[in-house]
């Protein structure tokens, strides 16, 4: 069972790298779409971003996020820290969509718009790959996230007589 493990970790740590690096490469290449390009430019522009995204982003990120939820249930990592990766990375699935309806954009409107910015889709980008590490290596306790209050018990009554039954 631990080569099985491994193996899917390796899986999951190249498909996220590919994904992040996906990430990253992908809105620099939709800057290079420039109004009034040749139809040959164009092209090869909106080529690159459409297969880079379809055929090599979207797969990675099945494959990250499929291998990743087969760890979690196979290793058991029901801990605070995994709860906050899953948080960032529902963020970074955000980004990737966000990513792809620019793609679509792009190709809509064939050379007659002008890319959006790049440079807050790299932030996030970066942010949250970069995020996403610091949790998973770092594996931070709980206790640092929310206040003592909030994670022990306060030994009162509830403020109801009865309690709600569903």
């Amino acid at each position: 069972m631990t080569i099985v493990i491994a193996i899917i970790k390796g899986v999951h740590i190249a498909a996220i790298a590919l994904w992040a690096a996906g990430l990253i490469a992908l809105p620099l290449l939709l800057s290079e779409h420039r109004r009034g390009h040749g139809q040959s430019e164009y092209q090869r522009v909106r080529r690159f971003t459409h297969y880079g995204y379809t055929h090599l982003l979207t797969p990675a990120a099945v494959i990250a996020v499929a291998a990743g939820t087969a760890l979690l249930f196979l290793r058991e990592m029901f801990v605070p820290w995994m709860f906050a990766k899953l948080v960032l990375v529902g963020a970074l699935v955000t980004l990737h969509a966000w990513i792809g309806g620019l793609v679509v954009r792009m190709g809509e409107h064939a050379n007659k718009r002008q890319p959006s910015p790049v440079m807050p889709l790299l932030f996030l980008a970066i942010a949250l790959s970069a995020g996403i590490l610091f949790i998973v290596l770092a594996k931070p306790d709980y206790v640092v996230l929310f206040p003592e209050w909030m994670t022990s018990p306060r030994d009162r009554q509830l403020p109801v007589e009865e309690v709600p039954i569903w």
